[in-house]
């Protein structure tokens, strides 16, 4: 900053020196305001200025990036966490950027502004009131629109560069799937103004335009999919998420970002482990259930070799029977077609006489908890039980099988959609013996 003030002053000296008004026996009253600065703004020097927190003298660590999509029922808590995060706020090795949309219909606190601001997050002890600064606003934007995404991650990364980077998508999710009633409706960041939102497809293309990410994170429902980590995986590092619906208010952000803004050296192992263990202190003091886990994404090609070896022997088996009472009887979720893959492997090859079934089982199952799931935690409470959630779902339905489920990589790349094509043929026979 030091550096900074002399050469800006060394600036203005050469700009008064060597201006036509200098030249002119220069008088500062003899100039409006609006020639002063457009001078100045031609010579560069607002240059320096343009971008809180971007200080050119020093490479921060990380650059943390939330898109919050809050033009929907969850306006309320959007605000409510911006206000979290500037509870700890950027500093000198620290960048954290927010966009935030709003539309019309929800709430009308704090301006009831509409449309899309992106902020560079500062500290301030209002809890109320969004401070921080709007870098840049947008009128009427669509959220759900992916190419947007892209653009807000690419401006982040231009504009506040850093070693390491955290992507934070907020929304309503819903895996690969909304809900039961229209399947083929999948994915997250819905926004309801426009009716949009992005596919599983769309989400991995706008994490591929956007490139590296050492920390990527679904501040939404039921994204813990394997289908869902296969798409988003390329530049990817770590993957966080829930494999059930999450609580209203989501992260708890003035709790996930402390330990990163205090310590900046922090690895992107130790940000994803922060990750979830802040949500899940949070809600376990809370006494509300939840899950919420981060995956490898360099475990994942090995994963899905493991994966077609055990579904080949599966099928080879041929024993329909104990595969559909493993899908009736596995860690479920909300979204009815969601189980725990891992409970699942577990339920079919304990059960299964055939050796070849229960040995990949067992080597499946090892590198799930060893290779792919880095951490997981989960919490009960009188109405639900996730003790058999062990870090990621997977799609198994109970009573058809969605042809859209084709469109995703990993439905092209495993095994998987034959897999469930060939025991749901049976589920109609194994329901009326």
């Amino acid at each position: 900053m030091i550096k900074k003030i002399a050469l800006l002053s060394t600036m203005l000296f050469f700009f008064c020196s060597s201006s036509a008004k200098a030249r002119e026996n220069f008088n500062l009253n003899s100039i409006t305001a609006g020639e002063f600065s457009e001078d100045l703004n031609r010579s560069g020097i607002f240059n320096w200025f343009s971008k809180p927190g971007n200080d050119d003298s020093s490479e921060k660590e990380w650059t943390i990036m939330v898109f919050i999509n809050a033009k929907n029922n969850l306006e309320k808590y959007g605000l409510k966490d911006v206000n979290e995060m500037e509870m700890v706020g950027s500093n000198s090795k620290v960048n954290i950027v927010v966009e935030l949309g709003r539309m019309s219909g929800f709430v009308s606190s704090q301006g009831d502004w509409k449309g899309g601001r992106r902020y560079f997050i500062q500290n301030d002890t209002d809890t109320n009131v969004i401070t921080s600064p709007v870098i840049e606003e947008f009128g009427k934007v669509d959220m759900g629109d992916w190419k947007h995404l892209v653009d807000f991650g690419l401006w982040a990364k231009k504009n506040y560069p850093a070693k390491k980077y955290m992507l934070i998508v907020w929304n309503h999710g819903s895996g690969w799937e909304k809900n039961i009633k229209s399947m083929a409706d999948r994915g997250i960041s819905y926004d309801d103004e426009t009716n949009n939102h992005f596919t599983t497809p769309q989400l991995g293309m706008a994490l591929n335009e956007i490139g590296k990410i050492d920390v990527y994170g679904s501040d939404a429902c039921l994204m813990q999919m394997v289908s869902v980590a296969y798409e988003i995986k390329d530049n990817i590092t770590y993957i966080a998420g829930s494999e059930e619906t999450e609580p209203s208010d989501g992260y708890a952000y003035n709790k996930m970002l402390e330990p990163i803004v205090s310590n900046p050296a922090i690895a992107p192992y130790e940000a994803a482990k922060v990750l979830v263990d802040t949500y899940a202190d949070h809600y376990q003091k809370l006494g509300k259930a939840y899950t919420q886990s981060f995956v490898n994404a360099s475990a994942l090609p090995k994963f899905l070799r493991l994966m077609n070896g055990w579904v080949r022997a599966v099928i080879k088996d041929n024993d329909s029977n104990i595969v559909i009472s493993a899908v009736l009887s596995a860690q479920r979720y909300r979204a009815m077609c969601n189980r725990d893959l891992y409970h699942f492997v577990s339920l079919v090859s304990g059960n299964a006489y055939n050796a070849d079934v229960r040995e990949k089982g067992k080597i499946l199952k090892r590198y799930i908890k060893n290779n792919v799931v880095m951490h997981n935690r989960w919490g009960n409470s009188l109405k639900r039980d996730y003790s058999n959630s062990h870090g990621i779902a997977i799609y198994l339905p109970g009573y058809s099988y969605d042809r859209n489920y084709r469109e995703l990589k990993w439905a092209v790349d495993s095994n998987w959609d034959k897999f469930l094509r060939w025991y749901i043929k049976d589920i109609f026979y194994w329901w009326v013996k």
